[in-house]
């Protein structure tokens, strides 16, 4: 597992049917082993800026990435999908 429980990590890749864009912030809450899929895969939970959770999506490890100490975080509104 490249990524532990409970570590935020932000998208690199649009994800349409949930509204959330490349830079959104997720927290990992469960890991799902590669299996028939071609990769590992997260569970993630997106919050909005109040704290109030707005969704939890399942996303291949190839979808998210670390921070690092050259990225600043940002706040968008969210459009209902």
């Amino acid at each position: 597992m490249k990524y532990e429980l409970f570590q935020q990590v932000s998208l690199v890749e649009d994800v349409p049917k949930h509204n959330l864009k490349v830079g959104d912030i997720g927290t990992i809450v469960d890991h799902f082993a590669k299996g028939e899929n071609p990769e590992e895969g997260y569970a993630l939970e997106f919050f909005n800026a109040l704290g109030d959770t707005i969704g939890v999506v399942i996303l291949p490890e190839s979808n998210i990435s670390p921070f690092t100490e050259d990225e600043i975080l940002a706040v968008r509104h969210r459009i209902a999908a």
